[in-house]
């Protein structure tokens, strides 16, 4: 007998509570098999393919492209197993016997891989993919629909709109309130409103973040119209000013802020929060280091980058100056230092500023810097970075020199310590040699934490990556 399992939104990792449905990659009716993707979904982080536990045939989705789901909120269903005619889930001429017992707690036919990201270890044989006629399993003939729970609640239902025929309901006085998101929780909270008196627009009545945004709306709006009333009350009527047509453009947007965008922001407000920040900066003259690197690149094999370079400048600065390799434990009011680097860099995308991170830049030569730093890039600008890749920093390299200015303040990466800033490298006049001459000048900045160290320090930090700029043979001490 086939049996319907429900697939939810798995945690993904890294904390995150919540994921946007960017493209379902299967459509009711196909046959997946184990491990198979079924959903590509957009993180604060990444954009993650979410494969299925289950094989057998999709019965039903859950959520439109665009629709963000908190962890835990149904994907898909699957129908697994036999029909009663001893035929596979999903095959048409044994669809109509189809039960719908996923839910009972019973064992399915066919075990699910256990884990939805990495490591599934299932030895299942793939099966073909194939769409049955129906839309999903028959019974008596007609075609099955979803649980009234979740299926009537259209998938193109806007985010924050109560649904009346989605199944939910005001949560009962003594039984538990449908929120599986902790950051649902918190946003309740920290306004003061009562879960209890909402009604969730997710599957079974589930309460999402936008329900909340909009109750707060919905009650900010009514103190205003309150307020507005009672302020209008004394005064004698006014001539009423002309009302504007119908069809005027609004004078402001609002962008939601989330996704990427939500992610920098929290981080960076954290950093300004929690971080007392300093910088310093330098000019140098990179003269002599883009002939090295014209040099280099004119004796054969993978060419060189300057950001590559750059990075191993920093490894070598760092190992001189490792306090500026740490972040602080705020809770044991700690430093802790790092023996190893992880290298962040700044890459603009489409979706926005990520620092993806190179993994022991310290032990990589200039060859392995530059291939490991165009791998990342063209990853953040497809937007298939995972988790793993962006975080774990210890450092951040910034080049904002490809934007065409020459200095800047950056906000520290939360948790790091500290950021090297590089502006462009562009001809200007410069004494070299006791003479005016035209060089290739660059910019450099770093801010730092001011409590892992003092401005001796990083000074010294900043001091010893410029004479290295300039004079790249100071390198060879350290190689």
């Amino acid at each position: 007998m086939a049996q319907v399992l429900e697939f939810k939104l798995p945690d993904l990792g890294e904390g995150l509570t919540e994921a946007e449905i960017v493209r379902w990659l299967v459509e009711v009716g196909d046959v997946v098999v184990v491990d198979q993707p079924v959903v590509e979904v957009e993180t604060a982080k990444a954009m993650v393919e979410v494969p299925c536990p289950y094989g057998g045939v999709v019965t039903a989705r859950f959520g439109a492209e665009g629709t963000e789901l908190p962890v835990g909120a149904p994907l898909l269903t699957v129908a697994v197993g036999e029909t009663a005619d001893g035929r596979p889930a999903g095959d048409p001429a044994g669809a109509d016997t189809a039960g719908s017992d996923g839910a009972s707690g019973r064992k399915p036919a066919a075990e699910g891989s256990g884990n939805v990201l990495v490591g599934y270890g299932t030895s299942h044989a793939p099966a073909r993919r194939r769409r049955v006629r129906s839309t999903g399993l028959a019974v008596n003939g007609r075609p099955r629909t979803p649980e009234p729970a979740r299926a009537t609640r259209p998938a193109d239902t806007p985010q924050g709109t109560p649904d009346p025929q989605s199944g939910g309901g005001k949560a009962p006085a003594d039984g538990p309130v449908p929120v599986i998101s902790p950051l649902v929780r918190r946003l309740a909270r920290q306004n003061g409103l009562d879960l209890r008196e909402l009604t969730g627009s997710g599957p079974d009545g589930l309460i999402l973040r936008a329900d909340v945004e909009y109750a707060l709306r919905a009650a900010a709006s009514q103190d205003r119209t309150d307020t507005a009333a009672t302020a209008a009350a004394p005064v004698p009527t006014a001539t009423p000013a002309p009302a504007a047509s119908s069809g005027s453009t609004p004078s402001v947007t609002r962008v939601p802020l989330k996704g990427i965008r939500g992610a920098v922001a929290d981080k960076l407000s954290r950093s300004r929060t929690e971080i007392p920040d300093a910088t310093c900066w330098v000019d140098a003259d990179a003269t002599e280091l883009m002939r090295t690197r014209a040099a280099m690149n004119a004796a054969g094999g993978p060419k060189i980058s300057v950001l590559a370079l750059l990075a191993r400048i920093c490894t070598a600065a760092l190992a001189r100056h490792p306090e500026l390799n740490a972040s602080v434990d705020t809770g044991t009011r700690e430093i802790v230092r790092y023996a190893d680097v992880h290298l962040g860099f700044a890459a603009q995308t489409e979706r926005g500023l990520v620092v993806p991170v190179v993994r022991d830049a310290h032990a990589r030569d200039a060859e392995s810097l530059t291939a490991e730093f165009a791998r990342l890039t063209e990853a953040a600008r497809a937007g298939t970075l995972t988790p793993a890749q962006l975080t774990g920093g210890t450092f951040t390299l910034n080049n904002y020199g490809v934007f065409g200015v020459d200095g800047s303040t950056p906000i520290i990466n939360h948790p790091e310590a500290a950021m090297l800033g590089v502006g462009r490298i562009v001809p200007k006049p410069w004494v070299h040699e006791g003479e005016l001459a035209v060089r290739q000048v660059v910019q450099l900045s770093l801010t730092f934490d001011h409590r892992v160290c003092d401005g001796g320090t990083a000074g010294g930090f900043l001091r010893y990556v410029a004479d290295c700029v300039e004079q790249p043979a100071v390198l060879l001490r350290t190689l």
